[in-house]
């Protein structure tokens, strides 16, 4: 069986090699430096995010639960990616196991899904908030709330193993060198030697059912919100409504806009630069900007942050 054959090659082979960045080496302690900083940025940012929505009693609603778990969620994802990068940067060496690459692709596209239906759930919450405000209470309940959050990652894992499962036991060309910094299905297949009309039949089955469906609760959401918003009299009025939407708006433009366009468009040998920048934003970029944009367009969450920072 050559796919077997392929897998047992893997297992006791060298894996793959991540070019990154790798194409100016005079730049790497530059870089190392930069994506040290973004990394700590993240870590501190999303870790305030979570610890002012855990100590501060007024932050006890069901859109701080959904924005404490998205920035735990944030921490994880860039986890994933920059610690590699960052010891690639360092040491000069691309190299990952086959078992760590294997690894890194479950846990990036386990957490990016995850992602997806939370920033659906927050968009439900929202949308109740908005155009069923007296029910807001009784319909996002604390047992729901949860609920959303568990389902959101639990629904992600059976499908998730079985992409990692049925991609890593194709066999590999010669070639190890995957054009990118991270482990990612789109490289991966390119260095296949095999058939991978399944493997891209999956992979479009799970951005269908994890990424699209959810897209499009979101957008059916934001249509009805900005209708509710449109009828409400008084312009502070419509100011205040729409300000509890547009931090949330701007994560999901963020992370859906660059991702989209990586996974649908056609890739080729010359895209493969575009494709690792354009990475940079829902990998990167968005778990940056996340904190930035709540704390900012958050009146409570400015509000809890200036008491903490007081009493610290």
């Amino acid at each position: 069986m050559p796919q077997r054959k392929g897998l047992d090659n893997h297992t006791t082979g060298p894996g793959f090699i991540l070019l990154g960045f790798s194409d100016h080496s005079s730049l790497q302690g530059l870089r190392f430096t930069v994506f040290l900083v973004i990394y700590l940025v993240v870590i501190t940012g999303n870790s305030l995010i979570v610890l002012i929505t855990v100590v501060d009693s007024s932050l006890y609603t069901p859109m701080h639960f959904f924005l404490r778990n998205l920035s735990f969620l944030e921490i994880c994802y860039t986890s994933v990616t920059l610690p590699k990068m960052l010891v690639g940067f360092l040491m000069e060496d691309g190299r990952i196991s086959f078992l760590g690459c294997a690894a890194q692709l479950y846990f990036l596209v386990l957490l990016g899904s995850t992602e997806c239906l939370l920033l659906a759930a927050m968009a439900y919450d929202r949308y109740t908030a908005i155009c069923d405000p007296l029910h807001y209470t009784l319909i996002m309940s604390r047992g729901l709330c949860i609920s959303l959050v568990v389902g959101s990652w639990m629904a992600v894992i059976p499908m998730q193993v079985g992409q990692t499962y049925q991609l890593f036991t194709l066999p590999f060309c010669a070639s190890h060198d995957l054009h990118h910094f991270f482990c990612d299905v789109p490289p991966l297949l390119e260095l296949a030697c095999a058939e991978t009309f399944w493997n891209q039949v999956t992979l479009y089955i799970i951005i269908l059912v994890f990424a699209v469906l959810p897209f499009s609760l979101i957008v059916i959401s934001y249509i009805k919100i900005i209708r509710a918003i449109l009828k409400i009299p008084s312009v502070l009025g419509r100011h205040k409504a729409f300000s509890t939407c547009s931090s949330h708006l701007g994560v999901v433009t963020l992370f859906y806009g660059s991702a989209t366009i990586v996974y649908l468009k056609q890739r080729s040998r010359d895209s493969a630069d575009t494709d690792k920048y354009l990475a940079l934003f829902y990998t990167i970029v968005t778990p940056v900007f996340n904190p930035v944009i709540y704390s900012l367009r958050n009146k409570e969450v400015r509000i809890a942050l200036k008491k903490l920072l007081r009493t610290r």
